[in-house]
């Protein structure tokens, strides 16, 4: 007779500690200046964030496979940080696009500018974008959006290790009525 793993002798771990892991997102920041793509470079890292940096809407694009190329990604984005005034496309432009995206839509955005321009803000949440942070970036705003995306990382996991502990229940129920 085969033997019958109980679900709780099954290998599924609710430990998220590794999933939530300040070292595991992944940041894309966008700005066409060079001293704001350092800073903001540096305050990510700062806060444990792995970092990408592009200068411009299209270079985003371009990195994201999302130019037309149509390539696939093998990477893992966990938050994009865009400037709002670049030359070319505007950082609520790339918003607009990221969001028309199927593989993209829920990544959240963050849109920064040196210019409090209220209908500009509203624009951009309305939108979808997580945030409006006004330049420069502060520390404090890093940490806070880095330790949101960790709490939102860590109940995305807990809900699918949930599913799976539901699934493994049904399949020992099955398997016990079954007699195998």
């Amino acid at each position: 007779m085969a033997e019958v793993l109980r679900p709780e002798m099954l290998d599924i771990s609710n430990d998220t500690s590794s999933l939530a892991s300040p070292e595991l997102l992944h940041v894309l920041a966008v700005d066409d200046s060079i001293v704001d793509r350092k800073f903001i470079e540096r305050l990510l890292r700062v806060s444990s964030c792995k970092v990408t940096v592009v200068d411009s809407a299209t270079r985003a694009l371009q990195y994201l496979g999302l130019d037309g190329d149509n390539s696939s990604v093998g990477f893992q984005i966990n938050l994009i940080m865009t400037d709002y005034s670049m030359p070319g496309m505007t950082g609520y432009e790339l918003l607009k696009k990221i969001k028309e995206s199927s593989a993209f839509r829920e990544i959240p955005v963050v849109i920064m500018s040196s210019e409090n321009i209220l209908p500009r803000i509203d624009r951009c949440l309305e939108e979808g974008a997580e945030d409006f942070l006004l330049k420069p970036v502060k520390l404090a705003d890093v940490k806070r959006l880095r330790d949101s995306l960790m709490k939102a990382e860590e109940r995305v996991f807990k809900n699918i290790m949930h599913k799976r502990e539901l699934e493994a229940n049904d399949i020992y129920s099955q398997l016990k009525r079954a007699k195998i």
